[in-house]
C-alpha cells in the first residue's frame, strides 16, 4: 500500500518561500518604505498643494484619524529595514559569486568557512550550486 506523504507543515513552506524570493522581498520592503516615506513628504511639505498629493492627502488624512503620523515614523524605519535587506543580499550575492569563481582546490578549502557563512543570507539554488563545486572540486563534506 503507497504511503501518504504528510502535508509539509505552513511555517516550513513560507520559510522556503522567503529564503527562495529573498531578493524580491527585500526590494519590496524597501520599496513599500520609500512610498511611505515619499506620502509622509507630500503632506508635511509644499509638495502637499500638488494635484497628485491633494487627492493622497484627502484620503489619508481623515478627520478622525491623520495616516500621514504614522507615514512620517513607519516609513523611515521600514526604509533603511528594506536598504538593508538589499544591500545585505546583494553583498553576499557578490562575495558568493567571487568565491565561486576559483579553480583551486586549496583556495576553495580556504573559502569554505566563508562560503558556508554567506549561504545563510543567499538562496537554496545556491546551496545546490555550492554542493555541485564541492563534488566538482572532489572535497569531502
Amino acid at each position: 500500500m503507497p504511503s501518504e506523504r504528510e502535508p509539509v507543515p505552513f511555517m516550513r513552506r513560507l520559510r522556503h518561500g522567503m529564503r527562495v524570493f529573498r531578493a524580491e522581498i527585500s526590494i519590496f520592503v524597501l520599496a513599500v518604505g520609500v512610498l511611505l516615506t515619499v506620502l509622509a513628504a507630500g503632506y508635511f511639505t509644499p509638495l502637499s498643494s500638488s494635484g497628485v498629493f491633494s487627492t493622497i492627502n484627502s484620503e489619508t488624512a481623515q478627520p478622525n484619524a491623520n495616516y500621514n503620523l504614522v507615514f512620517v515614523i513607519v516609513g523611515p524605519i521600514v526604509a533603511i529595514v528594506g536598504a538593508y535587506l538589499v544591500g545585505a543580499y546583494y553583498n553576499a550575492r557578490h562575495k558568493f559569486e567571487r568565491l565561486m569563481l576559483t579553480k583551486s582546490k586549496a583556495e576553495f578549502l580556504r573559502n569554505i568557512p566563508d562560503l558556508e557563512q554567506l549561504l545563510w543570507d543567499l538562496t537554496p539554488r545556491d546551496e545546490v550550486r555550492y554542493a555541485e563545486k564541492c563534488t566538482e572540486l572532489r572535497v569531502r563534506r
